[in-house]
């Protein structure tokens, strides 16, 4: 084939790869991976040095050892209660050693008698022999030993089948293609030699250098979409003025059974000010779980419907609208609004009903889950959009909404909120084109949920414990952070735990006598919200989940939250999780479930036991893990980050955000000859901003 551009290797398909036909591609399909452009992307997890192995005959017991041998004879699988122990040996030049595998009966079949493999894991002593402990595999070359690339795996795939794929895709790769001019590259590589030295580096020093320029094309294409951002906000059409009546928004306030807290009294004035002035608001509301966003919402759209306004008010899930729909009931019609509710259930002469009250005016607040966005949604007089727990929508889904409307001349006012906890040091950066309102205070008497951090070995405690709390009448979660039982895990003696195969343990084996349920994502959406709104009814006393649950569904009656592998979670991702309790007067626990030994691992769930505080919690998991999938762009609506981390990477930063800055500058339409690569990864960059609701559990 010819040398092809970066962006033309987004066409090609990985079954016109030697090797990778319908089923394999089944595979890549799994992880994500469909053209040639995304196995370029598909980065190394880490990197082995096989330069640094230990020979089998220097080795020590509770020592951590890379081995470069050969396996000898066939694995065998042997069963001993609920466990799959795998067994074998290896050898290398000076000498043999017994390696043993827990719950991944799999490797039978994946790893050959005389194949060449790393093995990389713990000695441990077993009785009066050493053995190799559950140690990662990866295929060696018989080549001199080097620096082999790790990819993360799943869905089937092998280290070889990735490996083989991404050369293919650099053989396709044509040298010579850099959207940066040579004058803006400083010290980079080129593209074509990150690519080549991120997969297959010669020295970590190059490695490292391959990863700052993938990082810093993915920065520097990012800070000029908010720039864009920024720069349409600003030139928009005027935005509806919503001047309201302050008396009675004053009455409004003061029927609430709870005075407002400092911070809310803070992000009402400053929403209000958007509202009032003669442009359109573009404002992220960010508040801790717990923090009071809903009544800030609940007093804007008050003022739109002062000002003869409609709002709408688009949340992920069913459950969650109806507990808004519930709330927004109680605390406004009263005073005159008329609230509805449309989700997907709502069909036939009741949705008919409903689309015509509103097209006509006689709906003040639509909330809703996506189905707002339906063409058949039409308002009359759409003032104000609000979405709640804004990065499970996309960047287009909350621009469809905000274009109903009825205005030509006028822009919609446009309010987001999180309570996904954002370093204070990055807001301004992932949220450059929005004004930020933060609630950073609590609202007084909610109590602290008390949090523990135990091992395996508690687990008849845990059972009692929670059997303790139902028996008061309370409910508890549990979260699993797999739905199945993985196959092509990693894992040793601490396997992932399965929402599925616990669920149905507990209900056959500890808790028969109880109602446990069970939640994941890839129940059909009729089905997770069936149980969900069960769970919120008091029907289902224990259930079982993955994070599904994260997003901000209120049952007060939940007292304690466990999180089995709690190490695989980010901390930021266990806040919002323990979130889910605490929100009655009860006293709630949450308990962090982990064998992990690592001083890293329980240092991190350390900061998670002594601070209820997001915000710190956020910083500290972003010290500690890295930005990864935790606060990459997809809380912006954005593709998320591939090579660059937002804490290691923060001169990088300032270096993209300067150049995007200049560029503009010399070239807002990008149109110059030189500039013609960069507006081709933007545009790119825009056609993969998430469409589609953020994540699966």
């Amino acid at each position: 084939m010819n040398k092809m551009t970066y962006n033309e290797l987004g066409a090609v398909p990985l079954t016109s790869f030697k090797g990778i036909g319908k089923s394999r591609a089944e595979l890549f399909f799994k992880q994500g991976i469909v053209s040639a452009r995304d196995v370029l992307d598909y980065f190394p997890r880490n990197y082995l040095d096989e330069r640094q192995r230990t020979p089998i005959s220097e080795i020590m017991v509770d020592q951590d050892v890379i081995i470069r041998g050969r396996l000898l004879g066939e694995l065998k699988n042997f069963h001993k209660g609920r466990m799959t122990i795998t067994n074998g040996r290896i050898a290398d030049e000076t000498g043999e050693i017994p390696v043993v595998w827990f719950n991944q009966p799999y490797l039978v079949n994946n790893l050959k008698a005389g194949g060449l493999y790393l093995f990389q894991g713990r000695v441990k002593r077993n009785g009066y022999r050493i053995q190799l402990s559950s140690p990662k595999v990866q295929p060696a070359s018989e080549e001199m030993p080097g620096i082999v690339s790790v990819y993360p795996l799943g869905g089937g795939l092998t280290q070889k089948m990735v490996s083989g794929a991404v050369r293919g895709a650099l053989d396709l790769l044509d040298p010579l293609d850099d959207p940066l001019p040579m004058n803006y590259r400083q010290t980079f590589p080129d593209r074509f030699t990150a690519y080549s030295d991120m997969h297959y580096p010669e020295t970590f020093e190059k490695m490292e250098k391959a990863r700052a320029r993938l990082a810093f094309d993915e920065l520097f294409i990012q800070q000029l979409a908010l720039i864009r951002m920024k720069q349409g906000r600003d030139e928009q059409r005027t935005g509806l003025s919503l001047k309201g009546d302050p008396d009675k928004e004053r009455n409004l306030t003061e029927s609430l059974p709870y005075p407002l807290t400092g911070a809310q009294e803070r992000c009402v004035t400053e929403i209000r000010q958007d509202l009032a002035s003669d442009k359109a608001m573009n404002r992220l509301l960010q508040g801790d779980v717990g923090s009071g966003k809903t009544v800030v919402a609940f007093l804007s759209v008050y003022r739109a419907f002062l000002s003869g306004y409609q709002s709408a008010l688009m949340v992920p899930t069913e459950v969650l609208a109806r507990q808004h729909y519930q709330e927004a009931a109680r605390v406004l019609e009263p005073f005159g609004l008329k609230v509805s509710l449309l989700t997907g259930s709502v069909t036939g002469k009741e949705r008919k009903q409903l689309l015509e009250d509103l097209a006509e005016g006689r709906i003040d607040l639509l909330i809703g889950t996506h189905a707002l966005i339906q063409d058949t949604v039409a308002f009359h007089s759409l003032g104000l959009v609000i979405t709640d727990e804004q990065h499970r929508f996309g960047v287009r889904q909350r621009m469809v909404l905000a274009g109903k409307g009825a205005e030509e001349k006028a822009s919609i006012n446009v309010l987001v909120m999180t309570a996904t906890p954002i370093p204070r040091t990055l807001t301004m950066i992932l949220y450059g084109d929005m004004d930020i309102s933060l609630l950073d205070e609590m609202p007084p008497g909610r109590t602290p949920v008390k949090t523990y951090s135990v091992d395996t070995g508690y687990e008849e405690r845990l059972y009692r414990f929670m059997r303790s709390q139902v028996e008061q009448g309370h409910q508890v979660y549990i979260i699993c952070p797999a739905v199945e039982a993985q196959e092509d895990s990693q894992e040793t003696e601490n396997p992932l735990r399965s929402a599925t195969d616990y669920s149905a343990f507990l209900s056959q084996s500890v808790f028969p006598d109880l109602t446990v349920g069970l939640l994941h994502g890839k129940m059909k959406p009729a089905l997770k919200e069936e149980v969900m709104q069960d769970f919120v009814d008091g029907k289902i006393q224990i259930l079982v989940s993955t994070t599904v649950v994260e997003v901000g569904v209120n049952v007060p009656n939940a007292s304690l939250m466990v999180i089995e592998n709690a190490e695989r979670f980010g901390l930021a991702q266990l806040h919002q999780l323990r979130g889910r309790v605490g929100r009655g007067k009860t006293e709630s626990f949450c308990v962090l479930v982990s064998d992990q030994k690592q001083t890293s691992t329980r240092k991190r769930l350390k900061v998670l036991v002594d601070s209820t505080d997001g915000f710190y919690i956020a910083e500290e998991d972003l010290r500690l893990r890295g930005s990864g999938d935790v606060f990459g762009l997809r809380q912006h609506g954005f593709p998320q980050f591939k090579a660059a981390d937002l804490y290691r990477d923060m001169d990088l930063l300032r270096q993209a955000q300067q150049l995007s800055r200049t560029v503009m500058e010399l070239d807002p339409s990008l149109n110059q000859l030189e500039h013609r690569g960069i507006r081709q990864e933007l545009e790119r960059f825009w056609e993969n901003a998430v469409i589609t609701q953020a994540g699966t559990g």
